[in-house]
């Protein structure tokens, strides 16, 4: 028996310009969680890609079991026993539980589908794992704990002894987050290898074995959980100490600056999904608005920026009323980081220059008389580059060759270089490192104790604890409370995350 399931030999992957991997090593026991972290384009998803089959490494070797394998695509690497749940679901929504597990590996009998035999192996696999399911539900009606471990099952369905898990816990409650990381100690018990990718250092110190750690493509250490820290872990991932707690002073809230009162939104499919939401922000105050993704944050967002039509209620930023005008709105004072970057944030063919001036290229100093001034633009993305830490070669790097955390920064940059009176931050470090999660916590916190009105959306429970001076929690459409968070738990805002009382 080889010492262990999975070794990755000094894999290299090239693409134009860029080393993704370089000599990376790392290794896997039957058994065993293994944390992989690393910044934003340390080469995480590079390297699981070629475990997975989906690039081939340009150098090095992979060993399965002891054995070098080339797997030609990922459905060679499912055939010997590699799975992978990527972090957006892979499922359909309308077909079952048992129908999405199946699907591409169909069990049938004198060439029909034999349902009933695939919803017995269904239910065997759930109860054998903990991961308990109803194989004849809808997925798209199930919650999204439910709808991971669904991707989980269709992993193991297919036989998979090792388990690739993408950020796994990224849309989860924090209960659903607990009971996730008990079903991974489960798999692992039943002799199940599991890569665990995530920026969570919580999850890594509470769930891994060991954490093998990636910076700039390159391995840079291994180390053995129980002998780790969040701040070690930390430092090795960027390479200097990290301050992980936000440090930020008393607030002295001032004038009310956001007023919501009753709003009720209607989403793409004419549902109503924000369903009269009351809250208010004061200036030199975060509000953290806490909930699981799909109960009405982004169009409770989009509304009061203007992108998004109200129904009925109403949102009032410093005394007018907001209609469906995105640049009526940013004209009150409005810097907003949108939840997607990559749609709504930036324009990935423009420059760096150019997307720091999206919202202002028709103002001066850069335009005067219908004409851009190009020496201004310049002069404004060199300043921000450096005074944001962008990390790119010069300011005409389009941003899509970009890193997350980067692309992040230049939005940051362009949203808070100026004094404004309201700051809407909508999951404003969702896929970025812990160095880039630290410097945009602290341009929030900067921000705030401008005399801002601070707006934090996130489905991340520690950046809310960590940024707010209230939190409001948010189920289906309605704020279900406005707690403080030094009186509050962790405990307490999962439950009304999910729709229970306290």
């Amino acid at each position: 028996m080889a010492e262990f399931l999975l070794e990755a030999r000094g894999l290299t992957k090239r693409f134009p310009g860029v080393i993704a991997n370089d000599n990376v090593t790392m290794s896997l026991k039957a058994g065993e969680i293994l944390g992989l972290l690393g910044e934003n384009g340390a080469g995480k998803s590079t390297l699981v890609k070629m475990l997975f089959g989906i690039h081939q490494p340009d150098e090095g070797k992979i060993l399965l079991r002891g054995e070098e394998i080339t797997a030609d695509g990922p459905g060679e690497a499912i055939g010997r026993g590699i799975g992978m749940v990527h972090q957006h679901f892979q499922l359909v929504p309308t077909l079952t539980v048992a129908e999405n597990i199946i699907l591409g590996a169909e069990t049938t009998q004198a060439g029909f589908l034999n349902r009933s035999k695939a919803e017995e192996r269904v239910a065997e696999l759930s109860h054998r794992y903990g991961l308990i399911v109803e194989p004849g539900d809808i997925v798209g009606e199930l919650p999204v704990g439910i709808q991971q471990r669904v991707e989980i099952l269709k992993a193991l369905y297919r036989g998979a002894e090792l388990l690739i898990l993408d950020e796994p816990t990224a849309v989860l409650t924090p209960q659903e987050t607990d009971e996730l990381l008990t079903i991974l100690r489960g798999l692992a018990a039943d002799g199940v290898g599991i890569i665990f990718i995530t920026h969570k250092l919580r999850e890594v110190l509470e769930v891994t074995d060991r954490v093998t750690v990636l910076r700039r493509g390159k391995t840079v250490g291994t180390m053995v959980t129980s002998e780790a820290t969040t701040e070690s872990l930390a430092e090795l991932m960027v390479g200097r100490a990290v301050v992980l707690r936000v440090d930020k002073a008393e607030n002295e809230p001032g004038e009310v600056v956001l007023t919501v009162d009753e709003l009720k939104v209607r989403d793409d499919r004419k549902q109503l999904s924000v369903d009269g939401a009351t809250f208010e922000v004061r200036a030199g105050e975060i509000v953290g608005i806490a909930g699981v993704e799909g109960n009405g944050q982004r169009e409770l967002v989009e509304a009061i920026t203007g992108i998004r039509s109200i129904a009925s209620g109403q949102a009032v930023i410093a005394g007018v009323r907001v209609s469906a005008k995105p640049r009526s709105v940013r004209q009150l004072g409005v810097a907003y980081i949108p939840e997607d970057r990559e749609r709504d944030g930036l324009v990935g063919t423009y420059s760096i220059a150019d997307n720091m001036v999206l919202a202002s290229y028709n103002q001066e100093p850069y335009a005067k008389r219908g004409l851009r001034r190009f020496e201004a633009i310049a002069e404004n993305a060199t300043k921000l580059v450096e005074r944001f830490d962008v990390r790119t070669p010069d300011i005409d790097t389009s941003v899509k060759s970009l890193s997350g955390g980067n692309k992040q920064k230049v939005i940051v940059a362009r949203e808070l270089s100026e004094e404004k009176k309201l700051v809407i931050a909508s999951q404003p470090t969702r896929g970025v490192d812990v160095g880039s999660i630290e410097f945009i916590h602290n341009q929030l916190i900067a921000a705030r104790d401008r005399g801002a009105a601070v707006l934090v959306v996130s489905a991340e429970l520690d950046e809310i604890f960590s940024l707010s001076d209230r939190i409001a929690v948010i189920y289906e459409g309605k704020i279900a409370a406005v707690l403080d968070p030094d009186s509050t738990t962790r405990e307490e805002i999962g439950l009304l995350m999910a729709g229970e009382k306290i």
